[in-house]
């Protein structure tokens, strides 16, 4: 095993960074394999508590629902009972459900540390000034993907289970759902959120490295808008309450978005009306 050395990232060969690189990301993992290992000694809470939750029709989220679903007078946001099975019908289908289920739980939980290594590995290549200007980054960011997920789990879980969960095409056909169709849709739904929630990060490292500007955000506002209704009528159920309901807060997100490429092209022209009084 080669030996680990810290240099300075000037004088660092594109083997060295590798090197830097490889670090940084066995370390990242073995915090996921050791959040993961504590959430499959405790997976009786994790499914019983959180995964399975949404199934009941007593879940917290669905009386909140309904009364948002009713502003816009429907009742599909509802729940009297949830008349469906989860059943498995594999060998191996619980074990692997446990196995993958523990892996997101660590993801999900060890995230800012993973951010945490991602960002010692580009802050070297960072101006002091730079690093500075972003000592929020692995809070915020983390912040932002926690929030995403709380709300792809109480908001887009809710509504797109109560959704197929009484969808039928007939009475003869029963809901039963398999245990890794339902758990994928619990999880495809906590990470899409949490992800899409990092969009005001992604803005300010675009709008640094110059690929957007708050005036490019603007001018393709609507174009941001329709990509936002198609993206919600995708991850959420075929009602126009529930498309809203999720709509909001991504565009609430980008409109926060394009203030902070405000911010960061504002004070990019300060910093070089410095420089050039500097120079001059």
């Amino acid at each position: 095993m080669a030996k680990r050395t810290q240099a300075n990232p000037d004088e660092m060969s594109f083997l060295d960074h590798l090197e830097e690189l490889r670090w940084h990301l066995i370390r990242a993992t073995l915090a996921i394999v050791i959040v993961g290992v504590i959430a499959f000694i405790f997976k009786d809470f994790i499914f019983d508590k959180i995964i399975f939750a949404p199934a009941n029709a007593d879940f917290i989220s669905y009386d909140f629902l309904c009364r948002i679903a009713n502003v816009f007078g429907s009742d599909k946001g509802c729940v009297n009972e949830m008349d469906f099975t989860i059943q498995n019908r594999t060998m191996g289908g619980q074990f692997n459900a446990a196995i993958w289920t523990s892996i997101i739980v660590g993801v999900v939980v060890a995230f800012p540390y993973v951010i945490y290594e991602f960002w010692k590995f580009i802050a070297p290549g960072l101006y002091e000034k730079e690093r500075k200007n972003s000592r929020g980054f692995i809070i915020i960011s983390s912040l932002l993907f926690f929030t995403g997920v709380l709300f792809g789990y109480y908001i887009i879980a809710p509504l797109s289970i109560n959704f197929l969960a009484n969808f039928t095409v007939g009475d003869m056909v029963k809901n039963e759902f398999d245990i890794g169709s339902y758990i994928g849709l619990v999880r495809a739904s906590a990470l899409a959120a949490g992800l899409i929630f990092e969009l005001p990060i992604i803005i300010y490292f675009f709008t640094k490295i110059g690929l957007v500007t708050p005036e490019f955000l603007r001018k393709y506002r609507k174009y941001a808008l329709i990509i936002v209704l198609v993206v919600s009528a995708v991850i959420t159920p075929p009602d126009i309450s529930t498309q809203v309901i999720v709509s909001i807060p991504i565009l609430i997100l980008y409109e926060v978005s394009i203030l902070i490429s405000g911010v960061v092209m504002r004070k990019e022209a300060r910093e070089l009306k410095r420089t050039q009084k500097g120079g001059n």
